[in-house]
């Protein structure tokens, strides 16, 4: 699939998450879920969905991607892709949409069913971290 101009190797992320989506735990539902991402220093991270017998435990791809960004260094990211087991391309869900813009690079996009799209058009007038640091200044004003 290719992107709108912004440079971004889609291709090799859509590799990346279906290797991933290869190694997805789903006994219960049989719905397998990969997911890549391009990290700010040039890494590619990726994560599979987890499931749990008890279902609201189930960690979804992002959150194992996420972790795989944490666990080898960090940083933000700057583009990411997600696939489902015939690997066509996902939207997360809302809570990963959540996690993700904790991570996100400025301008970074997410490829989408329909294409390239930006985090705000993701997730638009998202609550994030400078909103955490706003809170913490108010109060801190406030004493």
């Amino acid at each position: 699939m290719t992107g709108t101009g912004s440079g971004i190797d889609w291709q090799r992320l859509e590799s990346t998450a279906r290797a991933a989506m290869t190694r997805a735990y789903v006994p219960y539902s049989g719905f397998p879920v990969g997911a890549a991402a391009l990290v700010e220093d040039g890494r590619v991270v990726a994560g599979c969905n987890i499931e749990n017998a008890s279902l609201g435990l189930t960690l979804c791809a992002e959150c194992s991607l996420v972790s795989n960004l944490q666990m080898t260094g960090g940083g933000r990211l700057l583009a990411f892709y997600c696939v489902d087991g015939n690997g066509q391309v996902l939207m997360p869900c809302g809570r990963c949409r959540q996690l993700l813009f904790e991570f996100h690079a400025p301008g970074m996009r997410l490829m989408g069913p329909e294409g390239e799209l930006t985090m705000e058009q993701v997730l638009p007038q998202a609550f994030g971290p400078a909103d955490m640091t706003e809170m913490t200044d108010r109060t801190e004003r406030g004493r």
